[in-house]
């Protein structure tokens, strides 16, 4: 298997940090914190229809670039290090995702122009178990013109600025894939670990829905199970890394005892101890994201792996980096925080380490 990246991979990762390196600066990511939006509405334009980002995995018939795994994971890797405040994740990672895996092609030539264009938004629940999408508390009943939709989606990411909301529902004791227009749900925001981005709990009580699953939904969910823990890794990856650079550029100015703290030994082998974490992580996410793209079997482990190794880095990292900024560390001016509180956050979606650890233990002892 190659992990090298392309010509035209190794220019979307330079794209994305350039691009993100200018637009997610320290004081324009707290800036969108505190927007009514919460993110930049001209970032989420630039990257919809100057770079295209919305369309990555899009098939090009339906006005996407075409491309895969890989190239959605370089940009989403990109996005962790600058912690986007965009609804990138959610529209982009997630639901078009699964339209795009699990849509019918009537929907699919509806709604994925209109996605891969950034006109519209879509965003879609996170479980917190293994399971995933395939552990629905949604229940659908069609009244003989419609579907109707009831229950509550607890973790629906950037829900306060979306168009759409893609539901997996129970529609007796077969799963189905829904449409269903915000304006018909109620929405309660969270307060979550994570201010940098926004949870929100739905609430379906007899909502119209359009039924849009194609063949084999639950094969093709339990892939896009796959795909979006792959990218919540390769983020969870990038922001490890941005701990670590935050940190070594702290320690390397940072001086006591009249040189710089960073020459200590006790400090270097902490951030050595942090980049070991990151190297293990990294190579678990490009591996999966290379088998992704490949279509080769094993995806669901390599991808276990992957989410139990850049979750673990992160948290890592991340409490290592508030130890190392000394007594700045855990104060808001400084941003080892944002990426301590995502780390805990993220851990819980699609499953935590321990989960992660028991379904690659269930698979090889089996």
């Amino acid at each position: 298997m190659n992990f090298a990246l392309t010509e035209e991979q190794a220019m979307i990762r330079e794209a994305a940090e350039t691009f993100l390196a200018d637009a997610c600066t320290s004081e324009a990511v707290r800036a969108a914190m505190d927007s009514a939006q919460g993110y930049d509405a001209q970032v989420w334009q630039s990257l919809a229809e100057e770079l295209g980002w919305c369309g990555l995995a899009v098939p090009e018939v339906w006005g996407g670039l075409g491309l895969g795994a890989v190239e959605v994971m370089l940009v989403q890797e990109q996005a962790g290090y600058r912690l986007l405040c965009a609804p990138f994740f959610s529209s982009v990672c997630v639901a078009t995702t699964v339209l795009a895996q699990c849509g019918d092609d009537a929907v699919r030539e509806d709604l994925l122009p209109q996605l891969a264009a950034g006109q519209c938004r879509m965003s879609m629940a996170l479980p917190s178990v293994a399971e995933g999408f395939l552990a629905s508390e949604v229940s659908a009943q069609s009244d003989g013109e419609c579907w109707l939709l009831s229950g509550t989606l607890a973790r629906v990411p950037d829900a306060q600025d979306v168009d759409q909301l893609l539901v997996v529902a129970r529609a007796g004791d077969e799963l189905g894939l829904f449409v269903v227009e915000a304006t018909a749900l109620s929405f309660e925001m969270h307060t979550t670990w994570d201010s940098s981005r926004r949870f929100s709990q739905a609430c379906l009580s007899a909502v119209p829905a359009r039924r849009c699953d194609g063949a084999d939904l639950a094969a093709q969910l339990a892939h896009c199970n796959a795909l979006v823990s792959l990218y919540i890794a390769a983020e969870q990856l990038g922001g490890a890394q941005r701990c670590l650079d935050l940190t070594v550029a702290y320690v390397a100015e940072r001086k006591q005892f009249g040189r710089p703290v960073g020459s200590f030994q006790a400090v270097k082998h902490r951030a050595a101890q942090m980049m070991i974490q990151i190297e293990a992580a990294r190579s678990a996410v490009y591996g999966a994201a290379a088998v992704a793209a490949g279509q080769e079997a094993g995806l669901k482990l390599d991808v276990a792996a992957a989410r139990a190794l850049a979750t673990e880095a992160l948290q890592y990292c991340a409490g290592e980096a508030i130890q190392l900024h000394g007594g700045v560390g855990f104060t808001w001016e400084y941003d080892p925080q944002l990426f301590f509180k995502r780390g805990q956050a993220s851990a819980h979606w699609l499953g935590n380490p321990q989960a992660q650890r028991a379904a690659i233990a269930s698979a090889l002892l089996d």
